[in-house]
């Protein structure tokens, strides 16, 4: 176990970049890569950094300097041998060679893309343009490299004594956390807080404590590959909005392509995977729509994610879909992962517990909870994102069940809300 506050307090000295390998990504990433790789090698896809917390400047407060620094180290690291082994032959949702020869010997030689950097209004423009399968592997190191310069920029500042101060009091915050999930039956947690972490040693820190207060039973293990690998736990993730983004905005001006195109994204992925993997994102252009005019093959997939909808009212929701479609609930999955934190987890889990088989995927507050720990709420997390935005040069849209998370052009998101039937919508606050 490292001394947390001592490395911090050296966080200068290169040993500590932030990101140190191409598996320190989400394990989703890579599946999702692999099926890009496969099927649309062709696409040209362009992502960009969206700070929804703009009362924070994050332009102002970290180093542009430093950023570059850390984007060009990160477009140095490619896979070693010993990554590529543990990928190659390690069993992932119960399947061996998960990823396939193929695309396992494009990612051996893969480095990261060249990226487009400067500030606006205070706010980081960090862009990045080419090939799909390519930059779609930027989102997860980008953000969790701005996310850990904004805070290196605060414990620059710190005393080592106050840095181990205020590592004392995170670690007891999260693990009062974790005794408050060990009351909780049949828990299934996982970690997904890789991208808006505090640090990777924080993460990994994290990871370590979930896996002994929680044990393997409940604490199904961290979408972060390399940490997987490093502490021997399971890496776990699916898929992302992305997919369906990207085969709208390919469907082009064909109404029907367009509506037809989160159900191509599935037909794709099931064809490509299998057994746990077949989860479903439905909220990208409305739950409600989605689950409506859902084809039949989707009632055998193993559950929902319930992503951007309040998690009760997406639940209930998810319950009377599989209901109408002849299912047993209690024999279903419904993964909770948006902007959870204890309170929220004992709270779902008291309503549906028994009704349906739960899990979760815990993100930034397990893995960037110091609120409150330093004046001025310097170290609280903000809400930042690395989104599709663009696909042959035509732009990506997203509606969301919360209205706050929306993106795209104003005359597309009119028009994607007619084709998928979204009428009037409640603005929830996006929660970190």
């Amino acid at each position: 176990m490292p001394d947390l506050a001592t490395r911090v307090y050296n966080h200068n000295f290169r040993i500590d970049p932030i990101v140190r390998s191409l598996l320190d990504t989400d394990f989703y990433k890579l599946l999702m890569a692999q099926m890009i790789f496969r099927r649309h090698r062709d696409v040209r896809a362009s992502f960009a950094i969206q700070n929804r917390s703009v009362r924070v400047r994050v332009g102002d407060e970290i180093d542009l300097g430093a950023l570059r620094e850390q984007l060009d180290h990160a477009r140095t690291l490619r896979l070693s041998r010993g990554e590529s082994t543990w990928l190659r032959g390690n069993t992932f949702y119960g399947k061996r060679q998960i990823l396939s020869s193929e695309f396992m010997a494009w990612f051996e030689e893969f480095r990261l893309p060249d990226y487009e950097l400067e500030t606006r209004d205070g706010q980081v423009a960090l862009t990045f343009h080419g090939p799909w399968a390519e930059t779609t592997l930027w989102e997860v190191p980008a953000l969790a490299i701005l996310n850990e310069l904004r805070s290196r920029a605060v414990l620059r500042d710190l005393g080592k004594f106050e840095l181990q101060v205020l590592y004392a009091r995170a670690m007891t915050r999260v693990w009062e956390k974790i005794e408050r999930l060990k009351r909780l039956p049949d828990l299934s947690i996982a970690d997904f807080g890789t991208r808006r972490r505090h640090g990777f040693l924080w993460q990994d820190w994290c990871v370590q404590a979930m896996s002994e207060g929680l044990g393997p039973k409940s604490f199904l293990g961290t979408s972060n590959c390399l940490i997987a690998q490093r502490r021997e736990v399971e890496a776990v993730g699916t898929n992302a909005h992305e997919l369906p983004m990207v085969y709208a905005a390919l469907a082009g001006d064909d109404d029907a392509a367009l509506a037809a195109a989160p159900y191509a994204v599935l037909a794709d992925w099931q064809q490509d995977y299998e057994g746990n993997l077949l989860v479903i994102l439905p909220d990208t252009y409305g739950t409600t729509g989605f689950l409506r005019h859902a084809p039949d093959w989707l009632t055998a997939w193993t559950g929902i994610r319930i992503d951007s909808k309040d998690p009760i009212e997406g639940g209930e929701e998810a319950l009377a879909f599989w209901r109408a479609r002849g299912c047993d609930p209690r024999e279903k999955l419904a993964i909770f992962s948006d902007g959870l934190d204890i309170a929220d987890i004992e709270r779902i889990h008291a309503h549906f517990h028994g009704r349906m088989r739960i899990g979760y995927g815990w993100g930034t507050r397990l893995t960037n909870d110091f609120r409150g720990l330093v004046p001025d709420g310097r170290l609280d997390p903000i809400s930042v994102v690395c989104k599709v935005v663009s696909a042959q040069r035509r732009p990506t849209v997203k509606l969301s069940d919360n209205p706050s998370k929306a993106q795209g052009p104003a005359e597309e998101v009119a028009r994607y809300k007619r084709v998928f039937g979204v009428g009037e919508q409640a603005a929830l606050p996006v929660s970190v």
